[in-house]
């Protein structure tokens, strides 16, 4: 899945500090920029262990646009990482499902042009139908 994350810039004397704003107390820092999402991915994927483990859901997440809105992070670097987290959601399930045969090569090739299997695009679009 990938989360949005807001980025507060370092300084030479302090690290850059990361929130994974759909993720409430769920933060990282590192020296560098690449640190720092580096760290995001890790934190992202310890928040969502211990959510699952506890009962709980992943919170539907927003748009960056929706969280540059905010005005606590005025001046922040925004970017999003791939954390994959899917793991936690249980064993993958087989689906028999029927589609036109059009809609499918279409689905094929923008999965394929974007990196992603079919099955990973329909997940992905399902989470967002269901925002």
């Amino acid at each position: 899945m990938k989360f949005v994350i807001a980025i507060e810039p370092g300084t030479e004397t302090t690290a850059y500090g990361v929130v994974v704003p759909d993720l409430p107390g769920c933060f990282s820092a590192g020296d560098t920029l690449e640190e720092a999402m580096d760290n995001a991915r890790e934190a992202i994927d310890l928040w969502c262990e211990a959510a699952i483990e506890a009962g709980r859901d992943i919170p539907v997440l927003k748009s960056i646009a929706e969280h540059q809105a905010r005005p606590e992070f005025d001046g922040w670097i925004w970017a999003a990482v791939e954390a994959p987290v899917e793991r936690y959601f249980g064993p993958a399930a087989k689906l028999n499902i029927t589609l036109p045969k059009l809609l499918l090569a279409k689905i094929d090739t923008y999965a394929a042009n974007h990196g992603m299997s079919r099955s990973g695009f329909l997940a992905e679009a399902a989470r967002k139908a269901m925002r």
